[in-house]
């Protein structure tokens, strides 16, 4: 075995290090969704913005999300051209200029514009961030550091919250103004760290870039290029991506959504049920909720950050369980616990009673505890993991523009809601984790411990694509000649692959595919 090079990192130490720097990419955006929930309530914030009314409110929170949608939509583009590392710079830079733009901001409009341009890096990073982690992540871990990299998210929320705490006793405008220039910090750490870090494998080999995707992948696996389990992942990588070319299949979003139409609704579902569940109601208008159950000014704001700490907490225990239980077992627990929760918050508040305060922030820790627990990582881990390496990108676009679309649509609504519909609104989120429960029990296939290109096996692919590829060969083109052959020397059915056989995989043994009459 060639001696290891002391100068960069191979094995654990080297996927750690990767899911420490994805962990910062999503404690940024973390971070930008708490520290509005603790500035908008502030004096000085609502005295330089002339007492603004729920709707602006609204407004200057909620639309980071516009931005949001938009690059997200834009980022499988963007992630398949330029590579995951690419989108992550270029992600962390855009939001850093977006931040400095919300700190100097000279009033309300200007402020709306730095919201929308920290979304547009928000949207980048929201995306690319979890397909990344997942290329790099071997199947047995995938869950445990996606979870993780949850964490870093969650880690980032209570840091802004705890950070406009303590900037609330600052008796001028730097009590907004500093919380907002930290997101300037936050992503220029992000980029110079993105320059650093690998690009993913999966990415490398699908644009033929093959050595460097070996490198990486035998970096992964302990620096030894000669490794029998790194030539094996490389391989059934390359296969994959040659047969997904011969087989015709194309690249475009109408490709996708003919031929994994479900796979794209399960992804979309995933993130759409994280915010109609409600915890954006909490995570953007935690201070407003404790408010409204009795709590005052800057007690408001402390009890946030004890939630915070509670919700940091929360996503531990996936770390271990995710990878063990399966991600069905977790998301539908988790939604019990939050229907119920949200039922009792609603309750209190409209029985209003001296107790009330107290009740509902134990009432909203355990929401945002199961939340933590539950829909809080699985829909970042869920739709990377069930897409196809050609459209990956594309696919978690989508999912994740479904989730800054309903973020979008929570956050600009809940103020209002609050003064509409008051205590309502609760259990009005409760009946929305009640319809997550349902849609999991019946439709979401387990992915526990698959590899991602075995993942047909998951959604009983494999007739379907033995059926293409049998129309494929009857095609009297040169294509379908040279598709015919390198199917016969190189390709192997997804659930078979060498690293599967070599790691000894028995087949089918730890999952079972499900009927799929849709795609």
């Amino acid at each position: 075995m060639p001696p290891r090079s002391r100068s960069r990192l191979v094995g654990q130490p080297l996927l750690y290090a990767i899911s420490v720097f994805a962990s910062l990419g999503v404690f940024l955006f973390g971070y930008d969704q708490g520290v509005m929930s603790g500035v908008i309530t502030g004096p000085y914030f609502r005295k330089f913005f002339n007492e603004p009314d729920a709707i602006q409110v609204g407004t200057m929170v909620a639309v980071l999300e516009i931005g949001a949608f938009i690059t997200s939509v834009a980022a499988g583009q963007i992630g398949d051209n330029i590579g995951r590392r690419g989108t992550l710079f270029s992600g962390a830079v855009v939001f850093a200029i977006g931040g400095a733009i919300q700190t100097f901001t000279p009033g309300f409009w200007v402020m709306v514009l730095g919201r929308i341009i920290s979304g547009f890096g928000v949207g980048l990073l929201s995306t690319i961030v979890p397909i990344y982690q997942s290329e790099v992540s071997p199947p047995n871990h995938r869950g445990a550091l996606a979870c993780m990299e949850f964490t870093g998210n969650i880690f980032g929320y209570a840091s802004s919250v705890w950070i406009d705490y303590f900037c609330s006793y600052i008796d001028s405008d730097l009590s907004w103004r500093i919380p907002l220039f930290i997101q300037c910090v936050i992503g220029a750490i992000l980029a110079a760290g993105s320059l650093v870090m690998p690009e993913s494998p999966r990415w490398l080999i699908d644009v033929d870039r093959d050595e460097e995707g070996m490198k990486v992948i035998a970096d992964l696996h302990g620096g030894d290029p000669e490794d029998l389990v790194a030539k094996a992942e490389f391989q059934e990588i390359k296969d994959r991506v040659i047969f997904e070319r011969e087989s015709g299949e194309g690249r475009t979003y109408a490709n996708m959504w003919k031929r994994y139409k479900k796979r794209v609704l399960l992804a979309m579902s995933s993130q759409a049920f994280a915010q109609l569940n409600g915890i954006n109601v909490i995570s953007y208008y935690a201070p407003r909720v404790f408010e409204e159950a009795g709590w005052i000014g800057r007690d408001a704001i402390l009890m946030t950050g004890i939630n915070a700490i509670i919700y940091i907490l929360s996503t531990l225990p996936p770390w271990i369980l995710v990878d063990r239980w399966g991600r069905r077992v977790i998301l539908l627990s988790g939604a019990v616990v939050m229907a119920i929760s949200l039922g009792f918050t609603g309750w209190w508040m409209y029985i209003d009673v001296p107790e009330t305060p107290q009740a509902v922030v134990v009432c909203v820790i355990i929401f945002n505890a199961a939340f933590g627990y539950s829909w809080g990582p699985i829909p970042w881990l869920y739709p990377p993991e069930i897409m196809p390496l050609t459209v990956r990108a594309k696919g978690v676009s989508l999912s994740t523009a479904t989730n800054w679309a309903f973020n979008f649509l929570v956050g600009e609504m809940t103020p209002y809601l609050q003064e509409a519909i008051e205590w309502r609104l609760y259990p009005m989120h409760g009946f929305f984790c009640v319809c997550s429960f349902v849609l999991v029990y019946f439709l979401y296939p387990e992915t526990k411990g698959v590899p991602l290109e075995e993942m047909d096996a998951v959604f009983g692919e494999e007739e379907l694509e033995e059926r293409l590829e049998d129309e494929a060969s009857e095609r009297g083109s040169l294509l379908s000649q040279r598709s015919s052959r390198s199917r016969r020397s190189h390709t192997r059915t997804p659930s078979h692959g060498l690293v599967s056989r070599l790691l000894g995989r028995k087949g089918r043994a730890n999952y079972q595919p499900i009927e799929d009459s849709d795609e």
